[in-house]
């Protein structure tokens, strides 16, 4: 046998033990497997008690494949029937699975306090659920927690702002619906007293009761009205006696006609429609005109609730699971998903009931002629307009808004949403095209939070806040508003 074909017998002999040598260190060592190109590294679970770190080829994530059936778990933290915030969660929860109905199974567990929500998603993770929606802000850094503890699992946190590879956010905004509020109560109110029940004083409650005092400025300062809005915070999400009591104080301490709230029970819809019906028969010297908040709550008070804030969280729910069935989002790429809803989406809108044919009652029949009857100056345009007309013309602007609704999915692209227009080059510089010639509007063409303003800093008065002229505030402004606008009277917790 010459060299050459011995030297060919060793070069296969060596192949054949390092081959039998890497696959018994793979069967035995736990070691790693080495998917070609370059990349970063994540962690996946292949046990429950060991871990193996996969190096993502090409600079991408594991592959992943949507599972046969989502399995999606709902937690709130308050009991569905409360008929506000977690009322209506819940309803986004029956919607998606009645339209999802042939790959999406459901749960739900209410009543969490955030000191029980670590063992609640450790018990739907057993069962099986790899979708979590956590839904309250006070669940945000727990939420982070269980996402690092389970990377296999999506989860999303609603109205926080933390997020990782597993864990996005989604929030559906009601400032621009408060402002509408805000201005009819301006046109209302007589005593130029406006009251607001407040569960939290959060930043995004902050930013609603911002929205809705400067409503109701625009309207009332016209009509000579001198408008305070004064605020009660009552530390709860969910407790009725609180909440009527607090409605109470405003109404006679403070001679509060007209009310706001964000607080989840229907006390105060009740309360108002009680103090207002006593008024109309002569028991009183001024009612309680009222607002609902998330639900349409315009059957628990048809003599006081003039309109409100719907929500409608099945828009997000829709949109997130069947990304989540089609593989766009998987365990691996939602550290930039932050859905930021506002009335040009469909996830919120202007109204206190919702008709069994579907359409919204944007305001109580009751009160239209008398807002028809109100004149005032449009700010915007310099017309004398009724207040009605005013009010449905700002809804239809914040509706009117659709290249806003992309830029509102993502953490990387809300920085876009205040660009008002655009003018596009075009395509024939020799020869402009009807659309080069035109303004092509991204966002509304005004918001209520565009200076001038000015306020103090919630927690330290003497820290006053100053918005210039013509300057308007963006989402990283509004998502942290820790400061009330001037006539806001702050009278802190209950």
């Amino acid at each position: 046998m010459d060299v050459k074909t011995l030297t060919g017998i060793f070069i296969i002999l060596l192949i054949i033990v390092g081959v039998a040598a890497f696959y018994a260190g793979m069967m035995y060592g736990g070691g790693q497997a080495q998917p070609s190109g370059a990349g970063g590294t994540v962690t996946t679970t292949v046990t429950k008690t060991e871990t193996k770190t996969v190096t993502a080829g090409g600079g991408g994530a594991p592959t992943w494949t949507p599972p046969e059936t989502v399995k999606a778990a709902f937690i709130y933290v308050g009991p569905i029937g409360d008929f506000g915030w977690s009322y209506m969660h819940d309803v986004g929860r029956r919607v998606v699975e009645t339209v999802y109905k042939d790959w999406l199974k459901t749960t739900y567990v209410e009543s969490v306090s955030e000191d029980k929500l670590g063992e609640t998603i450790d018990n739907l993770v057993s069962q099986g659920y790899n979708v979590i929606f956590t839904t309250s802000f006070g669940f945000m850094d727990k939420t982070i927690e269980k996402g690092e503890q389970y990377p296999n699992v999506m989860f999303f946190h609603c109205s926080g702002y933390k997020r990782r590879a597993n864990v996005g956010t989604y929030f559906a905004d009601l400032y621009q619906v408060y402002y509408l509020n805000g201005l009819i109560a301006g046109a209302l109110t007589k005593t130029g007293n406006i009251g607001y029940v407040a569960g939290y004083t959060i930043p995004e409650v902050v930013r609603h009761i911002n929205a809705f005092a400067i409503g109701a400025k625009e309207v009332g300062e016209q009509l000579g009205k001198d408008i305070k809005v004064h605020v009660i915070e009552i530390g709860a999400w969910f407790a009725p006696d609180k909440a009527r009591s607090a409605a109470e104080t405003l109404w006679k301490q403070y001679n509060v006609d007209v009310l706001a709230f964000t607080e989840d029970s229907t006390a105060i819809l009740e309360y108002a429609q009680e103090v207002t019906k006593g008024y109309e028969e002569g028991k009183y010297d001024h009612p309680l005109y009222v607002f609902s908040h998330y639900s349409p709550g315009y059957i628990y008070g048809p003599d006081a609730v003039v309109s409100g804030q719907i929500v409608r969280w099945e828009t997000i729910y829709l949109d997130i699971l069947a990304k989540i069935k089609a593989g766009i989002y998987t365990p691996y790429n939602l550290g930039n998903v932050d859905y930021w809803y506002l009335l040009n989406s469909g996830g919120v809108d202007f109204g206190a009931h919702i008709y069994e044919n579907g359409t919204v009652m944007h305001i109580n029949p009751k009160y239209v002629q008398t807002l028809k009857s109100i004149t005032v100056t449009d700010k915007l345009t310099g017309k004398k307009v009724s207040v009605y007309d005013l009010i449905m013309s700002r809804y239809e602007m914040f509706k009117n808004a659709p290249l806003l609704t992309p830029l509102q999915l993502t953490a990387v692209t809300h920085k876009y949403e205040n660009i008002g227009k655009i003018n596009i080059p075009p395509a024939n510089p020799n020869q402009p095209d009807p659309y080069s010639k035109i303004d092509i509007y991204i966002s509304t063409y005004w918001d209520p939070f565009t200076g001038p303003l000015s306020g103090y800093v919630k927690d330290n008065p003497s820290q006053k806040v100053t918005i210039p002229e013509g300057q308007r505030l963006g989402h990283d402004d509004l998502w942290s508003m820790d400061w009330f606008v001037d006539w806001v009277v702050y009278h802190g917790a209950a």
